[in-house]
């Protein structure tokens, strides 16, 4: 059974990001750890209480900013990032001023984020080495 909600565990969510990007992807360890997890609201996704995908949110202003969002290889394809990006967004809309709730998608997942609303915007730029692009989604 899968369940996803937010989560003081950034333990947990850091060595979730810790197998996919420093891992997986070669993201070095300087470019994804920083001190910003104290601040933000993390979205922890489980199967049968076994951790399995997370996400972050910034807050500024009237903007959340969506980052980290990441999913084990063996979840991957079977619609847990699109869970874990709906309750994300589900839980953004839950907070007072919220008016947009922004990322940066590597390039490979724009269609990923367009599916569920989002909107690209801006140049391709490089973030950690990877290309990206940011997109956006009105509340």
């Amino acid at each position: 059974m899968i369940e996803i909600a937010a989560t003081r565990d950034i333990a947990t969510c850091r060595a979730l990001r810790r197998v996919v990007f420093i891992e997986e992807q070669g993201v070095s360890e300087a470019d994804e750890l920083d001190d910003l997890d104290e601040e933000a609201v993390h979205i922890l996704a489980t199967e049968n209480g076994t951790p399995v995908g997370s996400a972050r949110i910034l807050l500024g202003g009237e903007t959340a900013k969506v980052g980290r969002v990441c999913v084990l290889s063996a979840q991957r394809g079977t619609g847990l990032g699109a869970a874990l990006m709906r309750a994300v967004v589900a839980e953004c809309r839950t907070l007072p001023g919220i008016e947009k709730v922004k990322l940066g998608a590597q390039t490979h997942a724009l269609g990923f984020y367009e599916k569920l609303g989002f909107a690209a915007y801006g140049p391709e730029y490089l973030d950690a080495g990877i290309p990206h692009r940011d997109m956006q989604l009105l509340l």
